[in-house]
């Protein structure tokens, strides 16, 4: 199981990495990482299985509005490439709609991918038909590519309240905090002994002091990490700029890392220049061989969305 979790898991924990971002993201050809035309995408979470990249994403049709049409429109799709840049290829629609009644009939969104021992283990928001009432579930395959089996409830999280941006954290055993927010962005963590559940709340509200949302969460030298979105500019001092929050347990006491900032809205080209996103969220990092290599935001440049990774230069 440990070795799994280092190899696969972005939950996965770290041992000597350099946590400090500033200055060390790289530039990136135009045209890498995911588009659809005719399509809004976002959300993106990447793993590597074999020789391929495997992005879990979310789209919408680009006639349903940009941000709210996803509530009714979206699913989550896979794209595949041969390098963490990519482009990335659209391959299959993994969780679209289905028979009205479901908790996820309507609508799938926030894609979270891991690889639990020889399992893949998704987790996403959705609704059903006709709701705006968003809830956690999962979906698990014995391949990267399928087939996934979707289950008929979402998960109890402790908390009766409107759930989404799910991001997991395993530890060796195989046991999961994992850290969502509410529809007032009021930030909670569950606990299980397992990716099934069932889940325990364990902190109700984590950074009263901010709105924070998007997050990605990880382990490193016995010290947990989340990597954020700081929704209105409490912590970094700039609105949806990236943020970086610490704790010694992963459930309580958190508190700044010492370079909170992780990241603006300005992405370099490889041929020259550079291109200021509208909106950058839904920050995932890919860890390959217990290092992160690559961050990977949705940006918006006011017209069109897509999914763009950047490497992150090692210190």
């Amino acid at each position: 199981m440990a070795a799994l979790l280092g190899l696969f898991l972005p939950g996965a924990a770290l041992g000597g990495e350099v946590l400090q971002f500033a200055n060390r993201f790289g530039a990136v050809p135009k045209g890498s990482g995911f588009a659809m035309p005719g399509w809004f995408v976002w959300c993106g979470s990447v793993i590597k299985v074999g020789g391929e990249y495997h992005m879990f994403a979310s789209r919408w049709p680009e006639d349903a509005q940009f941000p709210e049409g996803y509530r009714t429109h979206s699913e989550i799709v896979c794209a595949v490439a041969s390098r963490p840049e990519g482009p990335y290829v659209f391959q299959e629609v993994v969780i679209g709609r289905r028979a009205a009644g479901k908790w996820d009939s309507g609508m799938a969104h926030n894609p979270a991918i891991y690889k639990i021992g020889d399992t893949f283990v998704l987790y996403y928001i959705g609704s059903d038909v006709g709701s705006r009432h968003r809830q956690i579930g999962v979906a698990t395959a014995k391949a990267i590519t399928g087939p996934w089996t979707r289950r008929d409830q979402p998960l109890d999280l402790g908390v009766a309240d409107d759930a989404n941006n799910p991001s997991a954290c395993f530890e060796a055993d195989g046991s999961v905090k994992l850290i969502w927010r509410t529809s007032d962005l009021r930030v909670c963590i569950s606990t299980a002994r397992s990716w099934a559940g069932p889940y325990t709340v364990a902190n109700r509200n984590v950074w009263p002091a901010a709105r924070l949302e998007d997050f990605f969460f990880f382990k490193q030298d016995g010290e947990y990490h989340v990597i954020c979105e700081d929704n209105v500019g409490k912590v970094t001092g700039h609105e949806r700029w990236g943020a970086h929050l610490f704790s010694a347990d992963g459930v309580t006491d958190w508190k700044l890392w010492r370079e909170p900032l992780v990241y603006d809205h300005r992405i370099r080209w490889t041929g020259g220049g550079d291109f200021i996103a509208t909106r950058r969220e839904r920050p995932w990092f890919l860890i390959e061989n217990g290092k992160l290599t690559h961050l990977f935001t949705a940006v918006y440049d006011g017209r069109h969305t897509w999914n763009q990774p950047v490497p992150i230069i090692p210190p």
